[in-house]
């Protein structure tokens, strides 16, 4: 996948760094096992790395660095990822893919996310038995199926395993999983070729499908050629009895800015929402991570994660997986005032985690996928620069930071530059529904609720 070995390449560096602070490796350490790996290819559920100081090497890395690899990059890029090492040739040489893995690649699949590997509780059974429901029988029923709910519930993992239930009966479907964002980012390339016959393969691309996945469809309000061009693949789809699947935070009447036609077309099928889930639920998610992952912690700890983390799941994985990598590194069983200790910075028992600056800056260059060090960077591509505006403005209005202070922060020197980005920031609120939902994502995200 592209975008996921662009993503990982881009914080490779960051990540080695981490695993070589985290692990206390010495400069010698780090030179032999870590820096030399190279990366050979990213998809969905794993990356490939190659090693060319020997198989010897090899053995070190799976006995003491695989694990904070994966930590350190699922931390850095949000993804979940399997590591694999070969030595060098090796990765040139050709791998027969079965027809199902190569199908599940070509839909941009996660191998992780099946049904086998959902937890069903009360917040999710009704989404959950419409989504069997379609992958039994898609396009049949439930067409489009609209899935919605805060960030980190499982809307994105539903969407997977009605692939991966529907390619396992037949591999030859045809079926693509794509955020809102990238299918906007394909149809600005499209467009910005002036080619006609690469706006045709884009089309193509899209309404030659039997199964459409469009993940976060409240991204596209506000781009109108995006949303024009999403309604003609919809309409094309549905026409030919091909299922659709979407998924959104919130239901199609509450996405502002929104064209009527693309909400009552969503609103034709079904709409299934994913609640927060209970302490039942939450303590079930937890023991099948554990058991995925062949690791086990005590119950006082499992109890203790499920009581303060209860609003996001991949929060809840995340403190398993800080707890198994703490074990490995320091080879010990975890008791609970460990646990306490290693997770203090995500929970707070009895009292709401303090939003500071530092952590507004930390979470907008996570939710933009960059890093701190590039947010607080003198670089002026608009990629740094709007998030960095959005940092500083979110910093004035849920702190009460000084402007000096927040423009420390962001390696600014004069206070006036915090002033016209919180300024900036207010008319764009008010004038260009994208910022408006960005910051709403990511007040969610500072509050616990994403």
């Amino acid at each position: 996948m592209e975008e996921n070995f662009k993503l990982v390449s881009e914080h490779w560096q960051e990540v080695l760094e981490t695993v070589q602070e985290e692990c206390e490796m010495s400069h010698v350490s780090f030179k032999a096992w870590l820096e030399p790996l190279e990366i050979v290819s990213v998809d969905n559920s794993r990356i490939v790395l190659s090693v060319p100081t020997g198989s010897s090497a090899i053995n070190i890395l799976n006995k003491k660095y695989t694990l904070p690899l994966r930590v350190a990059i699922e931390e850095m890029t949000g993804l979940s990822l399997d590591i694999h090492y070969v030595l060098p040739g090796e990765e040139k040489e050709p791998v027969q893919k079965s027809v199902f893995t190569q199908a599940m690649e070509d839909a941009h699949l996660n191998s992780k996310y099946t049904f086998d590997t959902f937890v069903v509780g009360q917040s999710n059974k009704f989404a959950h038995a419409a989504s069997l429901a379609v992958a039994e029988s898609p396009g049949d029923i439930y067409n489009p199926l609209y899935l919605y709910s805060s960030a980190g519930l499982g809307k994105t993992h539903l969407m997977h395993s009605i692939a991966h239930f529907i390619l396992e009966k037949n591999p030859e479907t045809k079926i693509l999983y794509v955020t809102s964002e990238d299918f906007t980012n394909e149809l600005i390339d499209s467009l910005r070729s002036s080619n006609t016959s690469v706006m045709s393969d884009f089309r193509e691309k899209y309404r030659n499908i039997d199964v459409l996945l469009m993940d976060d469809i409240q991204f596209i309000i506000g781009k109108d050629r995006t949303q024009e061009e999403f309604f003609h693949t919809f309409e094309a789809l549905y026409r030919a009895n091909k299922q659709i699947i979407i998924s959104s935070d919130k239901p199609p009447r509450e996405i502002t800015h929104l064209e009527e036609r693309i909400t009552s077309r969503m609103e034709m099928g079904l709409l299934a929402d994913i609640d927060k889930p209970d302490y039942e639920t939450r303590v079930a998610i937890l023991r099948k991570k554990e058991d995925l992952d062949g690791f086990h912690v005590d119950d006082s700890i499992i109890d203790y994660i499920a009581r303060n983390i209860k609003t996001n799941i991949r929060e809840l994985e995340g403190c398993l997986n800080r707890i198994r990598a703490k074990s490995i590194l320091e080879k010990r069983s975890i008791d609970l005032p460990l646990a306490q200790e290693i997770l203090n910075d995500i929970i707070s028992p009895d009292q709401n985690r303090q939003i500071t600056s530092t952590i507004i800056i930390e979470t907008v260059a996570a939710h933009f996928n960059l890093t701190v060090k590039e947010m607080c960077s003198q670089k002026r591509d608009n990629r740094v620069v709007h998030p960095r505006m959005i940092a500083m403005y979110l910093c004035r209005t849920m702190t009460e930071d000084a402007l000096k202070t927040i423009a420390s922060l962001v390696n600014k020197k004069d206070h006036t530059t915090v002033m016209s980005a919180v300024h900036k920031i207010e008319q764009e609120i008010e004038t260009n529904p994208e910022t408006k939902s960005q910051i709403e994502v990511i007040q969610k995200k500072l509050s616990g609720c994403g």
